[in-house]
Order: structure tokens, then sequence, then C-alpha cells
């Protein structure tokens, strides 16, 4: 029974460490070497190389031609089903906050340096905003990615945009990395993001991040700009905060994962 229980707790502990690899791997921009995960990990070279070859064979990992290691295409399947089904469980909310403020309400999450969007609940207006569930942006040019990079670490967001780059969707766009180090930080003190026509001519958003979810998430409203007034954002911002600290304490309460 002793040896029984002690394969179980070894197995456990060997998946820990794998999935813990995996977010070292993410952590490092989705590639390194097996000396930077044994420094990422602490854990000894023979393991790291036990758990990547076994992560490899089944296509969670990929060994590139200069012999680094990078996530691979097998948990790309993963991710997009895990962020679908979180924005199916959030859509409640986002009607719900569609009912208040009158726009259309979206959910996205920060996925591979892109915001991606998770779910959607339009507006009853005809003239709404629409973004198809599943499109992927940069973050530098939304109100979402803004949202969402305001709450990382400077390093991070540095080092993101330097993967990036900061091309330009409209004459608004941040295109300018101090600049918009300067406009994130004005978002963590302010509370909210706003997109004004940055992705989209003639189109306002208001973005709040989600505290406390599993990745980077962000809610937001977005609608015409002489519709979305700034005396509507004035009005509108404290709905959308209150509908995104209501998602993320379900989450917190509930542990749900993405």
């Amino acid at each position: 029974m002793a040896a029984e229980k002690n394969g179980r707790d070894g197995g456990v502990q060997s998946l820990q460490r794998a999935f813990e690899l995996l977010e070292h791997l993410a952590d490092t921009g989705g590639e390194a070497s097996l000396s930077e995960l044994a420094t990422l990990s602490g854990l000894p070279m023979p393991t790291i190389h036990r758990l990547i070859r076994t992560l490899v064979d089944l296509g969670y990992v990929r060994q590139n031609t200069n012999r680094r290691y990078a996530l691979g295409a097998r948990l790309i399947r993963l991710g997009e089903n895990a962020s679908m089904q979180f924005g199916s469980w959030a859509r409640p909310l986002l009607a719900e906050l569609v009912d208040e403020v009158g726009e259309t309400a979206n959910l996205a999450v920060l996925e591979r340096d892109e915001v991606v969007y998770v779910a959607q609940v339009p507006s009853k207006h005809s003239m709404r905003m629409f973004t198809e569930v599943g499109r992927r942006l940069l973050p530098h040019g939304t109100g979402v990615g803004k949202a969402m990079l305001a709450h990382l670490p400077s390093e991070d967001v540095t080092a993101l945009l330097a993967r990036t780059g900061m091309p330009s969707y409209t004459e608004h766009t941040f295109t300018d990395q101090d600049a918009l180090l300067l406009e994130l930080a004005k978002i963590a003190q302010q509370g909210y993001a706003l997109d004004e026509a940055e992705q989209e001519l003639g189109v306002r958003c208001v973005a709040v991040a989600v505290p406390g979810a599993p990745v980077p998430a962000a809610v937001s409203v977005s609608g015409p700009s002489g519709r979305l007034t700034m005396e509507a954002v004035e009005r509108i911002a404290p709905v959308v905060q209150r509908i995104a600290t209501s998602l993320g304490s379900t989450l917190s309460k509930d542990g749900v994962t993405v």
C-alpha cells in the first residue's frame, strides 16, 4: 500500500512539475533552454530533461532547430476551447451589462501576446458595434488590451511590445512606447481604459480589467462615439467596473479556471 501511495504521489508531483514547466515557458515568452528552465524551476537537470521529453512526445512542447524548447501546437486547441468556455460562462453578466448601459458588451483575454475576444452580447440599437468572437488584435490598440496591460508589471509590458511592435490601426493608435506607458499608468489610477477610435474610427470603448482572473481578462462596452459620449462614459464606467468585479469575485469563489 505504501509503495502504491508513493507511486501516486510521484505521479501527481510529476504532473505538477510538468505544468509548472509549461508556465515557465509561457513566462519566458514561449521559448527557453533546458538550463534556463532549470534555473526558473529549481529542478535538477535530469528531471527537467525527462519531463520535457515527455511533453515533446505528447506535442505540448516542441524543440526548435536552435535546440531551445517552445510551447507546442497541441496547447492551442486546449487554450482556445478553455477561453470560449470562459466566454460562455460569463455571458449572463455581459447581458446584465448590456441591459444597464444599452451598448454592446465584450469579454476578452490576453493570449500569446494578443487580445482574443471570447464573448460578446450585442446592444439592441440598430447601429451597434460588432466584434467577432475569436478575433485577435494586438493589445496596445484596444481598450481591453490597455486595461489588461495596465495591471501587468512594466517590464512584462515592454517585453511584450518588443515582441509585437506597435503598428497603428488608425491615426489615433498609440505607436510610441513611452506615451503608452504613461497612458497605462493613468488607466491603473482611474480604474478603466478608453479606446478613443484607436482600433476603429468612430468607435469609443470603456474597458475594465477583471480582478483575480486566472489569466489577464477585461470587460468592455463599445459603441459609436456620437452616442457613447464622454458624459455617457462617466455614467457607464462605474457599471463596467461593477460587472468586472462581480466576474472576478465569482471566479475566485467558484474556483473557475481558464
